[in-house]
């Protein structure tokens, strides 16, 4: 008989801090529910939510609504034996024994090969205290520990935050999580890049004319603001997500698809990466913003920006990479688009306008765009504006792909940190937004449902963004 998946995981410990927050009712309930009921968790485990006050209703009555509002449909023997499962302790910075001791109590449960996994959802102005607690108490002891962004609010605090992770833990312990790069059409981008022949030795600075990295968003606050107020969209998106992505669009070949090889390779393209120039740096804030709960009558937080930046090596010297994203857009979108050269030559006369364009579609399931020029069908050599859409296959039953939480919490109990982020990644990171942080733009204002600020639509030159072009 063929060995289950989850024979291979030791029991484990999960310690949720932020258990009755937002990201645990929309995230990781359901994302470890889903996992228990695709037969991916650990033979046996445990949950030990956490944080400062006592759920009124109890963990119990929080898993169940985290499930109703935001899971599929649910299996209730499933579902009542993840709540059996789990219990909650009060902690905070200045007192974990209770939350030790249940840790302890639940890996004696489990046996000598209990592992513990740490899962840190709070803001950055907590994770310091939390993290020494972590260290005091003896919690952290051999745990890995899953970290979320935003990783600090600049470089001081980021290295700050760093510092006392390397306190408790080693490097190899830590999981800062990104989700997007647990998303499957994120990933396929290695796959388009490095297993087709026909694109990969197009894909430099002679062939690509620039590349765009766009992930404009419909939603508004809804009921975030006071989050937003304290973050801000250069560092809830652009800073993680948006700088990811590049990294998977613009780095080499690496030697094996590997954490070690990914994230080397991932490195050196941020460490090519120019500090951004904040005069090609717009910011925008919807109009209503400051009517949203828990916003400043006068407030100058972004909920937009585009920027132009530049990866300083031989593949793409000189290629812009332009970066949008905002709230309360025209779209929700997650859309790369790479422009190509127009051949040399007037051969055509003035019939070429538009240049050939290589499209991602990183939606839940994965497409793939060209736009191109071709012969239109008459007796004339004129030309015609020709597209075509490939669509990832998705019809495997076998291969149902997994929610990006959820796959990124089995790969942090496997100890598989490709898809994480390292901390040299953040800290290069942080140096290249650190010009806007200090000069930052006066955000300017656009209505709900647009495609930003006129300033920003004018940022790619000469042929503007492939969203919101009047032809899109």
């Amino acid at each position: 008989m063929e060995t289950a998946p989850t024979d291979r995981l030791d029991p484990h410990v999960f310690v949720l801090f932020g258990a009755t927050g937002d990201l645990a009712r929309r995230k990781l309930f359901p994302g470890l529910y889903t996992l228990a009921a695709s037969g991916w968790m650990p033979p046996d485990y445990r949950i030990v939510g956490t944080g400062r006050h006592e759920p009124e209703d109890g963990i119990e009555q929080i898993v169940r609504e985290s499930l109703d509002e935001f899971g599929d449909e649910t299996d209730e023997a499933t579902l009542d034996d993840l709540i059996a499962r789990t219990s909650f302790v009060v902690s905070d910075d200045e007192s974990g024994d209770e939350l030790a001791k249940a840790v302890e109590d639940a890996r004696d449960e489990l046996g000598d090969e209990a592992k513990t996994l740490v899962y840190l959802s709070v803001p950055p102005s907590a994770m310091q205290g939390l993290i020494a607690m972590l260290g005091r108490t003896g919690v952290a002891d051999d745990a890995r520990s899953i970290v979320e962004k935003p990783f600090g609010s600049d470089l001081e605090s980021s290295r700050e935050i760093d510092a006392a992770l390397k306190d408790v833990v080693a490097e190899d312990q830590v999981f800062r999580i990104d989700h997007f790069l647990g998303k499957e059409a994120v990933q396929n981008i290695l796959a388009l890049r490095f297993a087709n022949g026909l694109l990969e030795p197009a894909w430099n600075r002679h062939h690509i004319a620039s590349v765009q990295i766009d992930i404009p968003e419909e939603l508004e606050m809804e009921g975030r603001a006071s989050f937003y107020e304290s973050v801000g969209c250069l560092r809830d998106m652009v800073v993680t997500h948006l700088c990811q992505l590049l990294g998977f669009m613009a780095m080499e070949p690496p030697v094996h698809l590997d954490a070690l090889s990914l994230r080397n390779e991932k490195a050196k393209v941020f460490e090519a990466m120019r500090p951004f120039d904040p005069s090609r740096v717009v910011y925008g804030q919807y109009e209503g913003y400051r009517d949203e709960e828990g916003v400043d009558e006068d407030s100058s937080t972004e909920t937009f920006v585009a920027v132009e930046a530049y990866v300083d090596n031989e593949r793409w010297a000189g290629v812009p990479f332009y970066l949008r994203t905002g709230k309360a857009m025209a779209e929700s979108r997650r859309t790369i688009t790479l422009t190509f050269h127009t051949p040399p030559g007037r051969r055509f006369g003035d019939q070429i306008d538009e240049p050939d364009k290589l499209v991602l579609e990183l939606t839940d399931t994965p497409r793939i765009g060209i736009e191109m020029w071709a012969k239109r069908p008459g007796p004339e050599l004129a030309l015609s504006r020709t597209s075509a859409t490939i669509e990832v296959p998705g019809d495997d039953a076998e291969a149902d792909p997994l929610e990006a939480y959820e796959r990124l919490l089995l790969d942090a109990m496997r100890g598989d940190q490709t898809l994480f982020t390292r901390a040299d990644e953040v800290d290069r990171l942080w140096q290249v937004v650190t010009p806007v942080l200090e000069d930052p733009p006066a955000p300017e204002p656009y209505a709900k449902g647009s495609w930003g600020p006129q300033t920003a639509l004018d940022l790619p030159q000469p042929y503007g963004w492939h969203l919101g072009d009047a032809d899109d």
